[in-house]
Parts: C-alpha cells; structure tokens; sequence
C-alpha cells in the first residue's frame, strides 16, 4: 500500500507509548514476495537454478508456477496442510520509509524441514542461506549445517527484532557470511552482547548494506574491508525487495566465482533494478543492458569479469 504523506508527522515525540493510528492508502496492490522466492527469483534472472526451501500453504500452486519458470527449483518446498502461505502487508509513504506486518501462517512448519534429503535430491550445496523465516526452522538449520559441513550464510534481517540474543548467537556461529543492515548490525550487537570484534571472530565475511551508501563488507575471509557504491538508479519507484535483489545478485557472482568486490558489484546493480520497480519480482534482467549499465557503473575491466557468466 501507499501512504500519500510523511509517516515522521503522524508519529509524536513523547506519545509512542500510546499510537492510535489509522493511514488512509491510497492504493492496495497484492504482489508476490518473500525473502527467499525474492532471491531465488533474482538468481533464476541470472541463469542459475537456485533450490527454494521453504514451508507453504496450498495457495502455493499458482506462485510455484511462476517461480518454476524462472529457473527456481520449486521440489523441495514444503507444503502444509494448514495454514496459508506467509504474508507481508506493508504500507510505504512519501519518504521511501515503510510500516509492515507479517502474518507468519505455514512459514511457522518450517522447522520441520530437514535439509539432508534436499542435499541428496539436489547433488549437494554450494551454500545454504539462511534468511529469515521461522525463527526456530533458523536455528534449526544452521546447526544442521554446522553439524553437516553445509556452508552457510547468516541473514536474519527481519526476524532479529522476534529472536533472542541466544539464537541469534547460535545463528551467527561459524557462518561463511553474515549479512545485515547498518541497524541490524547494530540490533545484533545490542541483542547478543557481542561487540564488533567478537562477531567478527565468529564469521568468515561479513557484509553490511548501508542504503544509499552502498555496502561494506570486511572479515578475515574478506582481507582487507571493501566499500562498494550504488548503481545509480534511474528513479526510486519501491524500496520493498532490495536488500533481496542485493543478495541475489551477490551470491549469483560468488558462485560464478567473482571476487567479493566484483560480486558485491553485481548485487547492487541488481538491486537498483529492484528499486527502478513497483514489486519484488516485477523486473527483468536483459544482459545486455545489465552489462552496459555495469560498465558505467563499474569500469570495463569490472565488466568485462562479469559480461561472461550472464545468460544469452
């Protein structure tokens, strides 16, 4: 949804403690979503085939769809008996800032999921990213990882406002990346009680989006830390599957084995493409045009890394 104004008017210093507030919207759009289809999508726009795992309603059929043509491997979702699929509803005002729910529905199953019979299916794991879902399905699966040798990536994002300083510990472990928002970081830090270094002594790289300052990335896996700017976009049109696109394109490139730098790269121009967009998954990635906004973005040399692995 839209809000045609500023939510920072409507919220009063000193009276938060008691907000009573209804947003007169003046447009409802339903789109398809969720962090990791978001991904999934991203990746399948770039000519991998990434395995979706998740838990869903029977109001799956028709998404499946529209994923399965986009290069997702939709054969390792589960599907629950219950409850319908997850939903976000979110509302975004004039200022790109947004105020959303999220009803968590067959997401809640997921800790039944086990990921040992998805590596057999699939010929094993290049990585396991790890975004946010339910909370204990999380947890779950990062020990399975580390219990497994799965290498694993740390994206819990939303869901560090609902998980405890405990589990997000347990979550962060031994994790390949870690990935974060500069507030995130920052709730995680306060939530956990670790300061910078000693999350850092517990993950390999740690990447940071910083919005419109780009991202930093930095770690013992990284070297020395790496800042890397935004694609300049075109026009902001919605801000919603961002940080999703971001990892998309990013891990796209890792697993085309770029460097950290030049895959960083990718997502973000990926992400711009999200931002350029009303939805999640409304953009298409030309590769033409994909590499001739790289180059100007990035140089030639940096284009030149990455022109080859996208699809013809």
């Amino acid at each position: 949804m839209h809000f045609p104004g500023r939510f920072a008017t409507q919220l009063l210093p000193g009276e938060l403690d008691r907000v009573s507030l209804s947003f007169l919207v003046d447009e409802l759009v339903v789109r398809r979503g969720g962090v990791a289809a978001n991904i999934a999508f991203g990746m399948g726009q770039l000519g991998l085939r990434p395995v979706l795992v998740g838990a869903v309603g029977a109001d799956f059929a028709d998404y499946r769809s529209w994923l399965e043509r986009h290069n997702v491997d939709c054969e390792s979702v589960y599907i629950s008996e219950l409850a319908h699929t997850a939903r976000f509803v979110c509302t975004t005002d004039d200022d790109m800032c947004q105020i959303a729910s999220f009803y968590a529905g067959a997401m809640s199953e997921a800790r039944n999921i086990e990921l040992a019979p998805i590596a057999e299916r699939s010929g094993g794991f290049d990585l396991v990213i790890v975004g946010a879902n339910d909370p204990d399905g999380m947890v779950r699966h990062t020990e399975e990882c580390r219990e497994r040798g799965y290498p694993f990536a740390a994206d819990p994002s939303q869901q560090l406002a609902r998980m405890s300083g405990q589990d997000i510990a347990a979550l962060v472990e031994g994790a390949d990346y870690l990935l974060t928002n500069e507030y995130e970081k920052k709730l995680l830090e306060s939530k956990t009680g670790l300061t910078d270094e000693q999350v850092l002594d517990r993950v390999n790289v740690r990447v940071t989006t910083l919005g419109s300052d780009g991202v930093h990335i930095d770690g013992r896996g990284a070297g020395e830390a790496i800042h890397v700017p935004v694609a300049r976009e075109l026009a902001k049109h919605d801000p919603t599957g961002v940080g999703d696109g971001f990892r998309a394109g990013f891990f796209a490139g890792l697993s085309w084995g770029l460097s950290l730098e030049r895959a960083a790269q990718v997502g973000s121009l990926v992400a711009t493409n999200v931002i350029e967009t009303i939805g999640t998954q409304e953009y298409q990635i030309k590769p033409a045009d994909f590499i001739e906004r790289f180059t100007v973005a990035y140089g030639q040399s940096a284009a030149d890394e990455v022109g080859p692995h996208l699809p013809t």
